[in-house]
């Protein structure tokens, strides 16, 4: 696809219809996946060698996260890079690519974690282990990179070169494309760490139904997955 080579952008309220959004609020989920993959290493380190049981929770944990990490991914991959390669000029459209390197290089990394998880998992072996743990550690290393680097350098350029309608339809995307099953959970590991200012913004992003469901069902039940993954309902 070719790109424009205008000069500078449409200020935000312009008639292009660009901005008037805060992409940062991206971050607030980008900390989940942060907080996750850390704890999913710290978590599998200290499995005693034959729990096949606790290898099985965290393999099913693990295999939620590539879900969600995949569906965020592929959101961006549709719907953002091509909106963004047609309208930006030459400058930036080298992180625009950069970003799509960054995906292909997350792809390698979370493949070969799930790899060893396929293996590890059945015997709960500890040589295996500590090789996953090793994967995971580097895929996470080669995300919160990739992440840094969104939020440093692509969001901004979001703000400019998008309008509000398109940016929010990555959140369109995910929820359907992710099982209604896990929604619960990926809303709730959003929300674990996130003030009260946040949590108005994620509850304010979703339909107002959804939103009601949330905070009638969604902490009891997240409360539970936690109990089953860390052993704490923290």
């Amino acid at each position: 696809m070719t790109s424009s080579t205008h000069g500078p952008s449409p200020a935000p309220g312009s008639d292009s219809g660009y901005g008037g959004f805060n992409a940062q609020e991206m971050a607030i989920v980008h900390r989940a996946f942060r907080r996750e993959l850390r704890l999913l290493g710290e978590m599998i380190a200290v499995v005693p060698p034959g729990d096949v049981k606790r290898a099985e929770v965290l393999a099913e944990h693990f295999a939620d996260l590539r879900i969600g990490l995949t569906n965020h991914h592929q959101g961006e991959d549709e719907l953002l890079w091509p909106l963004m390669l047609d309208r930006v000029g030459p400058a930036e459209r080298e992180v625009i690519l950069r970003m799509e390197d960054e995906h292909g290089q997350i792809v390698e990394t979370l493949d070969e974690v799930a790899e060893l998880v396929a293996k590890w998992t059945p015997t709960a072996d500890a040589q295996i282990r500590d090789r996953l743990v090793a994967a995971v550690e580097k895929h996470r290393t080669v995300l919160v990179e990739h992440l840094d680097d969104e939020e440093a350098h692509l969001l901004p350029l979001a703000e400019r070169f998008m309008t509000a309608k398109e940016f929010d339809a990555l959140g369109d995307h995910f929820a359907q494309h992710t099982p209604k099953t896990k929604l619960f959970k990926f809303f709730g590991m959003v929300m674990e760490d996130a003030d009260e200012r946040e949590r108005a913004v994620m509850l304010g992003s979703v339909p107002g139904p959804v939103g009601l469901l949330w905070r009638l069902l969604g902490p009891p039940l997240y409360a539970r997955t936690l109990r089953r993954v860390r052993g704490t309902a923290a």
